[in-house]
């Protein structure tokens, strides 16, 4: 899901009507319009050169094809009207020869537009591709988990950027994981997606949680090192991460290893409570630091939802520069609401919450993640 521009499918849909195209109906009618008004006014006022922008709108909103017809109907219409009237009175051959370029020269802009939006399509197939890789599809109850996650790319074109998220089960129960890769571009996503693989693999072999931590720490520095060996700019890449660990059995602990990420929240239905900041550094900096940070060990009932998001919903401002408020809109919603609790409705609150509160524009990528265990009945 993105924000900002509208996408190309979404711009083509506003001008279907039961899945076939009415593109062609505004420039026909205005073509018919010209038509109408230049043979009800006077000679001294002929208006029928002004046909010459039907086609230019044809090739706005139309594909090449209607273009072309458009584009001809233009010529035919003004050739015939023009006829039509006494020969003292017509517009004559210069505008005839204006209207013939002019069409021309909107049916070549058309083929030059629709060629570009097929090429942005493509490259934008592309991208959800990649994105699929990196963000892999989580079933549902994954881990014996409910779960519910949102991705806002800032960039409505490239609509893949440092945010990742997944849900790794295991012997040792399923381990969660939230972060976002300083910077943008290609060179976030390949540090996201080899932090990625390495959890999906620590998280299910690895019986401590803190094993699973010096593993991403340890992937992140040599995603770095390998970067400056092959002359990319990654040298100063760091991310920012939430570990959870949920114990087996139904047990009512979690663990949350917190590295310099916004901290979770913990949605109940009498209320919100944030857990604590945590002092760690993010990962590919613990070495300038007193090592990993300590897991918090804390309850988790199984009514509770866990809600993750990145710093793009913390730090998204409105036109008067303030931040979200997160915390006191999830604590209203649920107050109007107790069923804002479950995953799903809860990732949809803070979306639209988040959209409303900066129009749309957002400045940063953002990932909003919520999990809870789900309920015995349904295990």
């Amino acid at each position: 899901m993105t924000a900002g521009a509208d996408t190309l499918p979404e711009r083509h849909r506003l001008l279907t009507l039961r899945g076939h195209s009415v593109a062609w109906v505004p420039p026909l009618v205005l073509l018919l319009a010209i038509a109408v008004l230049d043979w009800n006014t006077t000679s001294e006022f002929r208006t029928l050169s002004w046909v010459v922008l039907v086609p230019g709108i044809a090739a706005a909103i139309c594909g090449l094809r209607a273009t072309l017809v458009i584009a001809v109907l233009a010529v035919l219409t003004f050739e015939l009207e023009d006829r039509a009237w006494p020969y003292q009175f017509r517009t004559g051959v210069p505008d005839f020869i204006l209207v013939v370029v002019g069409s021309a020269l909107a049916v070549t802009a058309c083929a030059v537009r629709v060629r570009g939006e097929r090429r942005m399509l493509h490259m934008q197939n592309v991208v959800d591709t990649t994105r699929r890789a990196v963000l892999r599809p989580l079933p549902a109850g994954w881990g014996g988990l409910d779960h519910a996650a949102v991705y806002l790319a800032a960039d409505s074109v490239a609509r893949v950027g440092g945010d990742f998220y997944d849900i790794q089960p295991g012997p040792q129960g399923a381990r969660v994981l939230i972060g976002d890769v300083q910077g943008k571009g290609l060179g976030a996503v390949a540090a996201a997606s080899a932090l990625l693989g390495t959890f999906r693999e620590a998280a299910y072999h690895e019986p401590l949680l803190t094993t699973v931590a010096e593993r991403l720490e340890s992937r992140m520095r040599r995603h770095v090192r390998y970067a400056a060996e092959i002359g990319r700019s990654d040298q100063e890449r760091f991310a920012t991460a939430v570990l959870v660990g949920f114990s087996p059995h139904g047990s009512p602990w979690v663990e949350v290893i917190n590295f310099g990420h916004e901290p979770p929240l913990v949605v109940a239905p009498d209320g919100v409570r944030s857990l604590p900041l945590g002092g760690g550094l993010p990962l590919g900096l613990g070495s300038l630091g007193d090592g990993l940070p300590p897991p918090l060990r804390m309850p988790l009932a199984d009514d509770e939802t866990l809600l993750l998001v990145t710093d793009g919903v913390s730090e998204t401002r409105d036109g008067k520069g303030e931040f979200f408020p997160l915390r006191e809109r999830v604590a209203r919603a649920l107050a109007e609401d107790p069923r804002v609790v479950e995953p799903g409705r809860l990732v949809r609150c803070v979306r639209d919450g988040t959209l409303r509160h900066c129009g749309g524009h957002l400045a940063d990528d953002t990932t909003i993640f919520a999990v809870r265990r789900r309920p015995v009945r349904a295990r």
